[in-house]
């Protein structure tokens, strides 16, 4: 551990500031106890603070001895805490006021500041929990579905973590294995191909399951962050009607008037207990006013950052070139087809859709001042864009951006050493060599490996108090 981190007592707020019931400041370092004890005044000063209790008492100013606040005050003593160090937390009433007086008095008295995420560096650097767990705290302070804390909790309980270690663990022997058949070739009386063993070993416990992790991350991604949806279409075809039905409110203005859209208008709803961001986009046509130009603009800028696009069609007007120019729009686009305004006479057929635009879906016919159809319709959604990919997921492990980049490249490094073991056994050395990169690359995944700016990066993402 950096002699840096190991020496401070640090301390912070690690409850929001507001008006509440509760508020928390939380020390970590080997004076914590100490640093409380110099401002807690508690109804049975002649009872011993025990390790793992809560005790009742007041804050008091030490230099006017001025009563603070009521508080609660637990101890806990080192290795049993979050952060293997002494840990003493102090539950007070929230509100800004009382949490810096509180705040001030400790650091008035020797601690100091927390930087973000240094409780849980420490936890870390002091070896109570690996790199992936780490970040799953904060993957869990910002889940915004049951399923994304669900993948949170997955990591925060080491699920990566041993993974991670079984795959080393084979990839060791492996190595032991080969650097055995490199030095030892004449000595050691071996199978026909063994060769081939290793080679086989490899895809079967490492290669083939680290695979099948990197593809879940896209999926994983999804739950873990939220799906971004975006209306599009030619103007006046009941994209902001659309909008407010799946909102549930009127969040935007609805007239029989072409072009009322002009901006991107956006908001939440939760669909299948996953946030969605649904935007409502101004309507792309062909000769559009000035202001409509940049509002068109900003529609191609929102497709280009969404998930999905849910592409309304007037069946009341006939298909025609506007329709055709956000055809153009979305081709490269995960898309859901929708013919609207089922409720008036149909100038064109859903078939015909999926004629005159090859490659997308089956269009959904609807009306989206129906409740029932805008029911249905988010099931159908709940069901393509939530359900699967849950069900894909599974209980396998979701890596994040940053775990899944040092897996692909242990990927492509077996891959690499595959290659060598099926070609020639003259290549020993470079593939123990791919092997080695292979397991570095595991190891940054849960931290054996890493360094300062990487922990900054990570760490600094978190809140101060935690």
């Amino acid at each position: 551990m950096d002699p840096e981190f190991a020496k401070d007592t640090i301390c912070a707020i690690a409850t929001p500031i507001g008006e509440a019931g509760i508020g928390l400041i939380r020390l970590s370092g080997p004076e914590a106890l100490e640093a409380v004890l110099r401002i807690f005044r508690p109804k049975e000063p002649a009872r011993p603070l025990a390790s793992h209790t809560l005790r009742y008492g007041w804050i008091a100013d030490p230099f006017s001895n001025e009563l603070v606040d009521e508080v609660l005050v637990s101890f806990m003593a080192a290795p049993r805490t979050y952060t293997r160090e002494d840990v003493v937390e102090i539950n007070c009433h929230s509100g800004f006021a009382v949490l810096h007086r509180i705040l001030g008095l400790l650091l008035s008295g020797g601690a100091r500041l927390a930087r973000p995420g240094e409780f849980t560096r420490r936890a870390f650097l002091n070896g109570r929990i690996d790199l992936s767990q780490a970040e799953a705290v904060i993957e869990m302070i910002r889940s915004r579905s049951d399923q994304g804390l669900s993948l949170a909790n997955r990591h925060l309980r080491g699920d990566l973590r041993l993974l991670v270690e079984t795959w080393l663990e084979t990839l060791e022997r492996a190595q032991s294995h080969l650097e055995a058949l490199i030095d030892f070739c004449e000595d050691i009386a071996e199978e026909p191909s063994p060769y081939q063993s290793i080679r086989e070993s490899l895809s079967l416990e490492v290669a083939n399951p680290l695979r099948t992790v990197l593809k879940n991350f896209d999926e994983g991604r999804l739950l873990r962050e939220g799906l971004t949806f975006v209306l599009v279409g030619k103007p006046n075809v009941g994209k902001s009607s659309l909008l407010n039905g799946l909102l549930g409110k009127n969040r935007a203005i609805v007239t029989p008037s072409p072009g009322t859209t002009r901006d991107v208008i956006e908001d939440t709803f939760l669909l299948g207990g996953v946030q969605v961001r649904l935007f409502d986009t101004a309507g792309i046509r062909g000769e559009p006013d000035e202001i409509e130009s940049h509002g068109i603009e900003m529609t191609i800028r929102s497709l280009s950052e969404a998930d999905v696009a849910l592409w309304l069609l007037d069946r009341s007007r006939p298909l025609s070139g506007e329709d055709d120019r956000v055809y153009e729009a979305i081709a490269q686009k995960r898309c859901v087809v929708l013919v609207n305004k089922s409720d008036l006479p149909a100038a064109f057929s859903a078939q015909s859709v999926t004629t005159r635009f090859p490659g997308l879906a089956p269009a959904m016919t609807l009306s989206v001042k129906n409740p029932s159809d805008l029911e249905g319709l988010k099931q159908r959604l709940a069901e393509e864009f939530i359900k699967k990919p849950v069900e894909t997921c599974g209980s396998q492990i979701v890596p994040n951006l940053r775990q899944k980049q040092h897996l692909q490249r242990a990927a492509d490094a077996l891959a690499k050493a595959g290659e060598l073991l099926g070609s020639d056994d003259s290549y020993g050395e470079l593939i123990s060599f791919e092997i080695e990169c292979a397991r570095s690359e595991l190891e940054s995944v849960i931290g054996r490996s890493h360094d300062i700016d990487l922990l900054d990066r990570i760490f600094l993402q978190f809140c101060v108090g935690k």
